[in-house]
């Protein structure tokens, strides 16, 4: 059978995506590339901020951005409004038919409109309902909320990223959203995983801030033996065989972490007599090695230690662009990215990725662009039985 053709994991899966922003959209869209229906539930009369968010105006201001674009390939979109009873009654119908709901909505949204998991598990005992949200569903700061940045800053992440005299820092991409988003993908599928051998629903209750702890694991575990609070440490490392350097032209991120790497690096830079036995002698003669270090690296070029580290196995790069890391054939032979190309509705050129792993068969596809507001709420509310005209009524109600 032709690859295209296999299977995926999550085909035949129904996911209700009644999300926004990012984090728990891309955990829908991990779920989609993989083959789930996903179905996403939008606000006929508020779009989604990342619908009119992004580097291309045009596209914004058609209530298709970039930052929509990025996590919602794949998908069909139906828009309902849940405070309306018919809007209620159609979701509840859908639930019917559904595997999965995800929403990350403030926490007790779901329950004043009474699609609490409580509610709609008496629908339908078998359905996954994941709640993502910024600090979980209870405790003292269940009622608060947050985007990436505000749990960055709340989670002690922004203390530890930057440098002694330049902290707190925010990392530069909004990694707590894809930690989330990706955590929630997998979540679904352990729930899914579950049923299929307990025959029972799950309800998922995830929080961005306990996915910040779970990234600054390190920093955390060693803070409860110690005691002492993690810092900011830049670029530089406790260790001089690891840390960003000058070259000759630019600079070069080193990473030669473990015992074994430590020795062929110094022997290989003809300089035995540097190999360390413990950590602790890396640790206290790590101002003397940065020295010594300096000088090599500023004989060569970025490019030609690179080449020389890698072809001896030692971990080092230098300081790539994004443009450059993207044009590296590496990428196509990985195939993680889809290029939409003249989609309707969206001119032109557009790349995104598609999910961080390959499979041997039945890998991530895209399916279809992302979708227009409410571009297949005909079909779909057909699909569930709703007549032409019962449809055209809750679109004047504004139900639709």
């Amino acid at each position: 059978m032709d690859d295209c053709r296999t299977m995926r994991p999550f085909e035949g899966t129904r996911v209700l995506d009644i999300t926004h922003v990012l984090a728990a959209p891309f955990a829908t869209y991990q779920l989609a590339v993989f083959g789930a229906d996903v179905i996403r539930i939008e606000n006929p009369q508020e779009p989604d901020q990342t619908r009119i968010d992004g580097s291309d105006p045009a596209l914004s201001s058609d209530r298709i951005g970039t930052h929509f674009i990025i996590q919602n390939g794949g998908k069909r979109s139906l828009t309902l409004n849940l405070k309306t009873p018919d809007g209620r009654e159609i979701l509840r119908r859908l639930v019917r038919t559904a595997d999965v709901l995800v929403e990350n909505f403030r926490p007790g949204a779901m329950k004043a409109l009474e699609l609490s998991y409580e509610d709609l598990r008496e629908i339908n005992p078998r359905l996954i309902y994941a709640s993502m949200s910024a600090f979980g569903q209870d405790g003292p700061r269940g009622k608060q909320t947050g985007y990436d940045q505000v749990i960055q800053a709340v989670s002690g992440l922004m203390m530890v990223n930057g440098t002694t005299d330049m902290v707190p820092m925010k990392v530069g991409t909004p990694a707590i959203d894809y930690a989330t988003g990706a955590m929630g993908a997998f979540a679904v599928a352990s729930a899914l995983l579950q049923r299929e051998r307990t025959g029972r629903g799950q309800y998922i209750d995830l929080s961005m801030l306990d996915t910040a702890l779970i990234l600054l694991g390190a920093h955390l575990t060693n803070y409860s033996r110690s005691g002492r609070h993690p810092s900011a440490g830049g670029n530089r490392h406790e260790f001089a065989t690891v840390g960003l350097y000058d070259t000759a032209d630019g600079q070069i991120q080193i990473a030669a972490i473990n015992m074994r790497q430590q020795r062929r690096f110094w022997r290989l830079l003809g300089h035995p007599e540097l190999v360390k036995a413990n950590n602790d002698a890396r640790r206290s003669d790590a101002a003397r090695e940065r020295e010594i270090l300096q000088r090599i690296l500023l004989t060569k070029t970025a490019q030609q230690w690179e080449d020389w580290f890698q072809a001896h196995h030692i971990p080092a790069a230098r300081i790539w662009t994004l443009p450059e890391t993207l044009a590296h054939p590496q990428l196509e032979h990985r195939d993680i990215l889809h290029r939409f190309v003249d989609e309707p509705g969206i001119p032109g050129t557009i790349t995104v990725p598609k999910a961080a792993f390959k499979l041997a068969h039945g890998g991530a596809r895209m399916d279809r662009p992302p979708p227009r507001m409410g571009e297949h709420s005909e079909a779909l509310l057909a699909e569930l039985g709703y007549s032409a005209e019962e449809v055209a009524a809750f679109r004047d109600a504004g139900a639709i």
